[in-house]
């Protein structure tokens, strides 16, 4: 017996590597965040929703592809509130998130008041209003990222593109691609490629990078979304 230690535990050899072996050490992704998917090297790819300042993310694309990252949100502890045209569309999931908690609220259009989103209670704000969504009533706040949902890109869709920090492109017709190609200065490779992904696939662009994700659902997930689709 040692005195306020308790018994002396089991002795073992050292764990010891090499300098040469540190270079194999590596962790499977590389921010914290909500994983949304894999990249073409099929590393996992891992958006950072919630910071100290307003985060907007616009998705020209399905709702089932925001229904699933909302789903991921709500599991790192975030509380989830949509504002939606379409409820009928979020009831299922609201149900199921949360183990009967209600860390996703569905609300109709002009009823989402003030969230008080903290940096222990982050808040993401999910606007699925059609092409034309008008301006959020809800201040820019810290703690609490809004992702706009555009089934198609509407008539003032360059000023909504515009003003986001993170835009997500999913399959778009050609006319749409060139006007997203405009807006977001993508490479006609990419411009190209917009009209022939899969329901699967979502180009993300910001400012400084471009990146292309495939986003799965797991078991559990798919039970609550069934399988991926583009047009809802």
């Amino acid at each position: 017996m040692r005195p306020g230690f308790g018994l002396r535990g089991p002795r073992r050899e050292r764990h010891v590597l090499e300098p040469a072996d540190l270079a194999a050490l590596s962790f499977p992704v590389g921010d914290d965040g909500v994983l949304i998917g894999e990249d073409p090297e099929q590393r996992p790819a891992v958006l950072g929703l919630f910071r100290p300042t307003a985060y907007d993310v616009v998705l020209v694309g399905g709702v089932w592809t925001a229904q699933l990252i909302a789903l991921r949100a709500a599991a790192t502890g975030a509380r989830v509130a949509v504002e939606t045209a379409r409820p009928q569309l979020w009831a299922t999931l609201a149900q199921a998130a949360g183990g009967g908690q209600p860390c996703v609220t569905v609300h109709q259009i002009g009823r989402l008041g003030a969230q008080g989103p903290s940096v222990a209670a982050p808040v993401l704000v999910v606007r699925d209003l059609g092409p034309r969504p008008p301006r959020s009533r809800l201040s820019a706040t810290g703690w609490q990222s809004t992702v706009t949902v555009l089934p198609y890109l509407g008539p003032n869709a360059s000023r909504v593109l515009n003003a986001a920090d993170l835009v997500g492109v999913q399959r778009v017709s050609p006319q749409e691609a060139e006007l997203v190609g405009r807006v977001l200065g993508l490479a006609p490779a990419d411009v190209a490629a917009l009209p022939t992904l899969g329901d699967d696939i979502t180009l993300w662009a910001s400012r400084m990078r471009r990146q292309y994700v495939r986003l799965e659902a797991g078991p559990d997930e798919y039970q609550v979304l069934g399988p991926a689709r583009r047009v809802d």
